[in-house]
């Protein structure tokens, strides 16, 4: 999701640019090689994982996000990692302000000869981080979440989601189009709120109060990309589960997502740990839709 902007004094995002493995000599001479190409958002490219790679440096991507660790176990030819820390779903098709050099649009990276497709995008769409500084608690019994996003029976952040839904549901017909014979996977965001509880303000600075409100944010999400992936012939993978119990409140060597104060990455961000967990969870969907 968006590690810049709104919430800049607290997300130190480092260096990153686009991962491509060259295609191996399993690849016809003149031919395009078969691929894996990644597209998505921050939580897809893996900023302030050690080792950031090169180009460009905005998108702040590491060679151990989930893609990177996915990787080798697809066996293909070529590997192109266009996630980038900031991206929506309009990033997809036109090139992405990180800077001095733009991302180009991620969509470029698609072809006749791509065989698997791993998405995850939606998060900025709906704004994450304006969502994460307006919903931060000075106090711990306050409801600042609630009280800007629910008026008057209407709540704005579900209203986004469903806005969304269309957009991501084109962006996958249209990676069925470039790319006819990929395995397309929609990556599901992995839990960053502890499951139940209160909490654990100011570490994770979201009242008692406003924290049920936030979780369902998150599972409306997900469930709105696991609807998408449905329509159109494309294959959900649920991290939010297998992530349950490693949130942003547990203890460094439990969680897989950083905290805002006290932790040692990004904040509301994955670590190390999470990314692969998440490719742990893309990895398991690929080989069970492999034994279909």
């Amino acid at each position: 999701m968006k590690a810049r902007k709104v919430w800049r004094p607290l997300v130190g995002v480092a260096v990153a640019g686009l991962l491509l493995y060259p295609a191996s000599s399993g690849a016809a001479p003149g031919r395009t090689p078969r691929s894996y190409v990644a597209l998505g958002d921050s939580y897809a490219a893996g900023p302030g994982i050690p080792q950031a790679v090169g180009d460009p440096p905005g998108c702040a991507r590491s060679d151990h996000n989930y893609p990177s660790l996915v990787a080798p176990s697809l066996k293909l030819p070529a590997v192109r990692d266009a996630s980038c820390s900031g991206a929506s779903t309009t990033d997809m098709t036109s090139p992405q302000s990180v800077g001095s050099t733009p991302n180009p649009p991620q969509f470029d990276r698609l072809d006749a000869n791509t065989r698997v497709v791993t998405l995850q995008i939606g998060g900025n769409d709906i704004g994450f981080y304006e969502i994460a500084y307006t919903c931060a608690a000075y106090n711990p019994n306050a409801s600042p979440c609630q009280d800007r996003y629910v008026r008057n029976q209407v709540d704005e952040l579900s209203r986004r989601i469903t806005s969304v839904g269309p957009r991501v549901k084109d962006l996958l017909r249209r990676i069925h189009t470039r790319s006819p014979d990929a395995k397309i996977y929609v990556v599901g965001y992995p839990s960053i709120l502890p499951d139940t509880g209160t909490g654990c303000w100011p570490t994770l600075p979201y009242s008692a109060v406003d924290l049920p409100y936030l979780r369902n944010v998150e599972r409306e999400l997900n469930a709105m990309l696991r609807a998408q992936a449905a329509a159109t012939r494309s294959v959900y993978v649920d991290t939010a589960r297998p992530s349950t119990g490693h949130d942003a409140c547990q203890p460094p060597d439990v969680r897989w997502i950083e905290p805002v104060f006290g932790g040692s990455g990004v904040p509301l961000h994955p670590n190390a740990a999470g990314m692969q967990g998440m490719a742990s969870a893309v990895q398991a969907t690929v080989r069970a839709q492999d034994r279909k």
